[in-house]
């Protein structure tokens, strides 16, 4: 989730004598200390939401409770609504960090607030922040699922709240069996993803750079979890509406990062005269940027049209829990 180009990655590589200085390397404690103010915000912001949820649950007028009534308690499931709290403020850092990078990865804005490196610093620690959030989501969520399990022992409800949270394809209710894998998808490639920026002296900035594209795929499983299992935005109304129309400043910034990169080896040029690997990457890049304007279009049509995919809020909603287990 960093940015990837830096002023002598443009371009062709330095030179081989040329090596950056030991002090001058980012490293990851530096940027924990640096991480801390905004890691403060991330939890006044979680904090926030979760009163909000736990206002509305009290008030009657939860989605959550209109899709699975049986949850109409909010003392009781509290730590079902702070997983959601931080599940909605790890997708807004997720959104901040990844807008921050498509803006720092392309060409140059002539115009910034603040400087280049300020930016790239401000990327990292949200980045970081991103990676906390998303654990923090899933820790919570397999409480919820520990506290639920009462009829059966300690170690079984421990076992039970882990696999379901943390093993791909073990939850099997509901749409969980999809949403669920697709949020520990996102997770699973945030760490090592976010992280390797710390080693790319070690394993060189040609590989880093091309596992670091691989980010926006963090992102797309995240925002297709929350459309998925997010109970907040489960109907079509204006909240799914907002998530939809957030993600348009994402694609756009997408495209013109692709269509304006910063390096030369990324132009799309023209592919005469080119033989076997430099012919198929001019059709992988000339398929990216199709297939980012596709996505800016069809973002558009989806919130024109009201036509978002949310579910309609039903007239009888259904009364039973994720499966047969009752709680105290």
């Amino acid at each position: 989730m960093t940015s990837d180009a830096r002023p002598d990655e443009v371009g062709t590589a330095a030179p081989p004598g040329r090596r950056r200085p030991p002090g001058d390397r980012v490293v990851l404690r530096g940027d924990l200390r640096s991480a801390l103010p905004d890691a403060a915000a991330a939890v006044v912001v979680t904090v926030l939401v979760f009163t909000l949820l736990w206002a509305r649950m009290e008030s009657g007028a939860s989605d959550t409770v209109a899709v699975m009534p049986f949850m109409d308690d909010a003392g009781t499931y509290w730590m079902y609504l702070l997983s959601q709290a931080f599940g909605w403020s790890g997708l807004l850092w997720a959104w901040g960090t990844v807008m921050l990078g498509l803006l720092l990865s392309g060409r140059r804005p002539t115009r910034l607030p603040v400087s280049r490196q300020v930016l790239e610093r401000w990327h990292r620690t949200t980045s970081l922040t991103t990676m906390a959030l998303m654990f923090a989501h899933a820790l919570m969520f397999a409480a919820e699922l520990v506290r639920y399990e009462t009829k059966v022992d300690w170690a079984e409800r421990l076992w039970i709240g882990f696999a379901d949270s943390f093993v791909p394809g073990w939850y099997d209710s509901g749409t969980g069996r999809i949403a669920i894998p697709l949020g520990q998808g996102a997770l699973y490639l945030a760490i090592p993803l976010g992280l390797l920026f710390y080693v790319r002296h070690r394993i060189g900035a040609n590989t880093w750079r091309r596992l670091h594209r691989f980010v926006i795929v963090v992102y797309v499983l995240s925002v297709w979890h929350t459309l998925l299992y997010g109970t907040n935005v489960w109907y079509g109304e204006w909240p799914r509406t907002v998530l939809w129309l957030l993600q348009l400043p994402v694609a756009v910034l997408l495209l013109l990062r692709l269509l304006r990169p910063a390096r030369r080896a990324e132009h799309l040029g023209f592919p005469a005269g080119r033989e076997g690997t430099a012919r198929s990457g001019w059709w992988l890049r000339a398929a990216g940027r199709v297939a980012a304007g596709a996505v800016v279009v069809g973002l558009l049509v989806v919130v024109v049209s009201g036509r978002d995919g949310g579910r309609d809020r039903p007239t009888h909603p259904p009364a039973t829990a994720p499966h047969s287990q009752e709680t105290d």
